[in-house]
């Protein structure tokens, strides 16, 4: 799940909890970067690039899943799947402001 960027990485937030639900905030973008063969998130002053777990995690990141939800989600295609890691992973793209959540 790792995500590298030029931030220089901000100190921790709260963590979603399990019942928020995650999406984009609207001035970044998920795609597939060819160059670098990987998925990236595009915002208008940093390009980051995605693992293939990151994608996933953030693929399903609609606004409408819950983090249980995403959760259950890649337990269904990883083997193990750690739901404090994908908190944290989020938590870090919310302070980034890459990522916005609601909660329900």
């Amino acid at each position: 799940m790792r995500m590298d960027d030029r931030t220089g990485g901000a100190g921790p937030t709260n963590q979603p909890r399990p019942t928020s639900r995650p999406r984009l905030a609207p001035h970044v973008r998920l795609t597939f970067d060819p160059a670098r063969q990987r998925h990236v998130l595009l915002t208008p002053e940093v390009v980051s690039v995605l693992n293939g777990t990151g994608a996933t995690i953030v693929g399903l990141c609609d606004g409408q899943r819950t983090v249980a939800d995403i959760v259950a989600e890649l337990h269904g295609q990883y083997d193990q799947v750690a739901e404090q890691e994908v908190r944290h992973f989020l938590d870090r793209l919310v302070a980034s402001r890459c990522m916005v959540v609601s909660d329900g």
